[in-house]
């Protein structure tokens, strides 16, 4: 398995300074993340739980019941939801454990339009748990439901009024004055609840079988309905159950997966094209993992069941989509000795093009993903230190080839990094960079003659050198780059012509000003670069509307007749 492992990971409790985005957070005792999203600022938040374990305040204290001792630390420690923000210098902006009256566990991350997040746990002592939090990790509410018995929440599944669905289990209740039970009579049964946007209860149903029943996922279809995947239990056997419900919990059709091996379901998502994939674990008879993919529609007919088997047991925990119809899957891969974390890219086929294996000699796991907007890959789960017997919060950034990504600049670190980059430039007065990173030009060699746009030998020259050291830095940092423009400008003269046919006039020439300078700063690249300034380059022309001027407020054409660059950045 090391063949594959790429040991790279940067310990830190407060960030990571520079090399390959991997943030591990170190909290007394266990502690693991569960889930992750994307904030709209374009940072990351993760959901887990840590342990708030510390001494009392009055340690001389001294007490006589130990349910007196219990109650006065209940509120203050033990297992807790922990929620983290890091930005893409994998700074950690935000760590917070919730410290709810009750022991308990977050599990599933939602972001809320208000910029808030929608969590889904349980308690330690057997309820289900939602809770709302601000944008800065504060409980706004947080709401315990359930049966009387002992329940688990697997997820929580984002639907499309903006409320959610929470899927779990129950253990069956016998009572007949539980009017939640309506079918089952096994140890557990599906439980599913389903809130509001605003997060009020509308509905809680039960759906089981004389078995031993768990609802593991769910995903909502474009219809409004939603197929809900389970696992029914009996005898030494474990089937795979697909329940397609009405929005209201009513069901509409239900088909069974049955193995000679073991086979357990992992996650389900919605694709692009409206059908559906599901992630299972299935088990040979050597009690081996391998990943097992099945592609099926809204009415339950079969399009994809493929096998992927690899050199060391492996499963695939989430799952998701890019654009373009591929799939990034994360999870784990083991060995007798050692667990990694597992990242897998698979075609709109679901044939494996490519895996990636991340940790250090001990226990690590990839529980979650999330697909970012400029389709990097933010990935939550747990690392264990060498030698060390607790897990830790661990937060990673892949690119899309599932690759490690490279920790991006801050903004003030890309306009530093450029300056060093062009010291010499700035030196020798050539170019000048602002703090909101527009490149002026400010050689008078540099600027252009009334009424010409055609390069002179000496702007070549220069423009040939700033190519290539700009382009190849900007592609190092490529996931920061939304846009590069050159911008055209001139002078406002044009002899005996009206204002607007001196505007219109210069703004074909501005424009030409912008196009000659993209042609040479173009042909200067190799395809690669080439390949990727494409996608990032504009072109734009001012005419004279942002003419250069003296101290005295008069105009200067001469340095008015320019072209300059601006970056816009994530």
């Amino acid at each position: 398995m090391r063949i594959f492992l790429l040991i790279f990971i940067i310990f830190t409790s407060l960030y990571a300074k520079k090399g390959n985005y991997s943030v591990i957070i170190h909290q007394p005792f266990d502690a693991a993340l569960f889930d992750i999203t994307e904030n709209y600022d374009r940072t990351i938040s993760a959901i887990g739980f840590s342990n708030q374990n510390k001494q009392s305040s009055n340690p001389a204290q001294s007490y006589s019941s130990a349910f007196d001792y219990l109650d006065s630390i209940a509120a203050t420690h033990g297992t807790q939801i922990h929620i983290l923000k890091v930005d893409n210098a994998a700074k950690i902006l935000l760590s917070k454990a919730a410290k709810l009256s009750r022991f308990n566990k977050g599990i599933a991350l939602v972001k809320t339009p208000d910029n808030g997040y929608f969590v889904g746990g349980y308690t330690l002592d057997g309820e289900l748990l939602l809770a709302k939090l601000s944008a800065n990790g504060n409980v706004v509410y947080a709401t315990t439901f359930g049966t009387k018995n002992y329940d688990r929440l697997n997820n929580l599944v984002p639907l499309s009024d903006g409320g959610v669905l929470a899927v779990g289990f129950s253990f069956t209740s016998r009572d007949t004055r539980d009017d939640m039970f309506t079918s089952g009579l096994g140890v557990s049964d599906i439980f599913l609840t389903r809130f509001s946007k605003n997060g009020q209860l509308l509905w809680s149903k039960k759906y089981g079988t004389k078995y031993d029943d768990e609802g593991i996922d769910a995903a909502e279809a474009p219809d409004g309905s939603i197929v809900v995947v389970s696992t029914i239990s009996y005898e030494k056997n474990k089937d795979v159950t697909l329940m397609r419900i009405t929005e209201n919990g009513n069901r509409i059709w239900l088909k069974k997966y049955s193995s000679k091996n073991l086979i357990v379901p992992k996650k389900i998502i919605r694709l692009k094209d409206g059908n559906f994939l599901l992630s299972l674990v299935e088990y040979n008879a050597l009690q081996q993992e391998h990943i097992r993919l099945i592609k099926f529609d809204l009415y339950k007919n079969l399009l994809i069941d493929r096998n992927i088997f690899t050199t060391y047991p492996s499963g695939l925990n989430d799952i998701k989509e890019f654009s373009d119809g591929s799939i990034m899957g994360v999870g784990y891969v083991k060995d007798t000795f050692n667990t990694d974390g597992l990242a897998m890219l698979l075609d709109s086929n679901l044939a494996m093009l490519r895996q990636e294996h991340y940790g250090d000699d001990n226990y690590d796991n990839f529980h979650a993903l999330a697909i970012l907007h400029n389709s990097q890959v933010a990935v939550a789960g747990e690392h264990t230190d060498k030698h060390s017997q607790e897990t830790n919060m661990w937060i990673v950034k892949l690119n899309k080839d599932a690759t490690m990504a490279q920790i991006s600049l801050s903004s003030q670190s890309f306009y530093e990094k450029l300056c060093n980059l062009f010291a010499i430039e700035i030196k020798n007065h050539q170019l000048n960079i602002k703090k909101d990173i527009t490149i002026e030009l400010i050689d008078p060699k540099l600027y252009f003659e009334v009424g010409v746009y055609k390069l002179t030998p000496y702007q070549k020259e220069f423009l040939e050198t700033f190519t290539k050291k700009l382009v190849p830095f900007l592609y190092k940092h490529k996931e920061l780059v939304k846009t590069f423009a050159i911008n055209g400008h001139t002078s406002s003269e044009w002899d005996h012509q009206n204002f607007t046919d001196s505007y219109l006039n210069n703004e074909q020439l501005s424009m030409k000003h912008s196009y000659s300078v993209f042609e040479k700063m173009f042909r200067s690249l190799d395809l690669q670069n080439q390949k990727w300034f494409s996608k990032v380059v504009v072109g734009s022309a001012y005419s004279s509307s942002k003419k250069q001027s003296f101290n005295d407020s008069t105009e200067d054409k001469k340095r008015s007749r320019r072209v300059n660059f601006q970056l816009l950045l994530y």
